[in-house]
């Protein structure tokens, strides 16, 4: 039906290539391309089909992503390289005629600060080129929103109270590691916590508020309010909303790391002089820690992820809480990956699978929420995961 072609061989990555292939009758035909050929190479041999085509490409570069586009001739790109990346290769999309997705929204490299506003300006421009552009197709972001689609078209007539819920209880048997990109992680962590309140904004210290919530099939974790992406799309899309937040568990010896990280230094983004070598202590710190797609083999435990909502349906408040759990084991059983990785990168597939079935196929540029919920909720089932309700019960927030 479709060609399709992956930018990225990290783990997320990985597991994308490993979906796609799994879902022929969808994607005919595949590339991965990266900085590092050899990873695309490796992911191929695992994978077991040779004829997947791989490719080296700088995705910094827009002349060099569109000579790629032009060559292959993909009818989507799946953007699983780094979030700095988002706009290069927005550009060469526009450029090649090619439609987008990625899973995570642009952030600049030399700030900790992420906002769709870089994205979204886009939008003229996809429309005028007759191209769809779907942004923040991950799990959170990406399930997050069409959790919360699903529920708007299903069971309230309006959603006042949104809690976007995320615990990894998983194990994986390192002293400290991250389970994504140490760099993009530690920024997404160490920087000021907000939500949605009233129709603005309201500003926290970084994990300055936290609450012990209940997970299905783990039990209490302490729960810490971040900020994230997807909040500023879906009050912007459903104007009901009155509060809005994001809650996501760190144990304590993850936070103590933490804390010693940027107490010393090393969480600092900008470049530092060492012997005449220019350095930025982040990056340096990334090519120390565990490799996040070295963690799958001994990760122990689950993650579960979902959305507590609060509303009024028939004149009546109701509640509802969807979600997912998914086992590091079986991930990795699968694609080689664990179960962060493997959260994010079926959602991807399943978006790229939307567009090419014709369902979520819009000019412009659109966030997963404002595409109909129905098949890709179908397809979370068929794809790995699964998902479950739980109506008026106590959402503890």
């Amino acid at each position: 039906m479709g060609k399709v072609l992956i930018i990225g061989a990290g783990g997320v990555g990985t597991v994308v290539a490993h979906k796609v292939a799994q879902n022929p009758d969808v994607f005919t035909d595949i590339m991965i391309a990266s900085r590092t050929k050899s990873k695309c190479d490796a992911i191929v041999k695992a994978i077991g089909n040779p004829a997947i085509k791989t490719a080296q490409v700088d995705a910094d570069n827009v002349d060099e992503l569109v000579a790629l586009f032009n060559s292959f001739k993909p009818e989507i790109v799946i953007n699983v390289a780094l979030p700095y990346q988002d706009l290069t290769i927005m550009e060469a999309c526009l450029k090649a005629g090619v439609n987008y997705l990625d899973t995570a929204n642009y952030e600049p490299k030399d700030e900790a600060h992420f906002e769709y506003s870089w994205q979204w300006a886009y939008k003229q421009r996809f429309e005028e080129a007759g191209l769809t552009a779907i942004l923040g197709c991950g799990f959170d972001p990406g399930v997050s929103g069409i959790y919360t689609a699903y529920a708007a078209k299903h069971y309230f007539d309006e959603m006042h109270y949104l809690d976007i819920v995320d615990c990894n209880a998983g194990n994986h048997h390192k002293a400290f590691a991250t389970n994504f990109n140490p760099e993009i992680n530690i920024r997404e962590i160490t920087q000021n916590g907000c939500y949605y309140e009233d129709g603005k904004w309201v500003t926290t210290k970084p994990l300055e508020f936290h609450k012990d919530l209940t997970y299905p099939n783990v039990g209490p974790r302490d729960s810490y309010l971040l900020y994230h992406e997807e909040l500023e799309s879906l009050v912007k899309n459903f104007p009901t909303i009155k509060r809005a937040r994001f809650w996501m568990t760190f144990g304590q010896e993850y936070l103590t790391h933490l804390r010693v990280i940027q107490n010393i230094g090393m969480a600092r983004i900008d470049e530092i002089d060492y012997n005449g070598v220019k350095i930025v202590p982040l990056q340096f710190l990334k090519a120390v820690l565990p490799n996040p797609q070295d963690l799958g083999e001994n990760y122990e435990g689950e993650t579960s992820i979902g959305c507590r909502i609060r509303g009024i349906k028939d004149g009546k408040e109701r509640t509802y809480y969807v979600y997912n759990n998914c086992s590091h084991q079986e991930a990795y059983k699968e694609t080689g990956m664990q179960g962060v990785s493997y959260t994010t990168g079926v959602p991807a597939m399943i978006g790229a699978m939307m567009f090419l079935q014709g369902l979520w196929k819009r000019p412009g540029v659109w966030n997963v929420e404002e595409f109909d919920p129905d098949p890709f909720m179908e397809q979370l089932n068929k794809q790995g995961l699964p998902w479950h309700e739980v109506h008026d019960g106590d959402l503890e927030l």
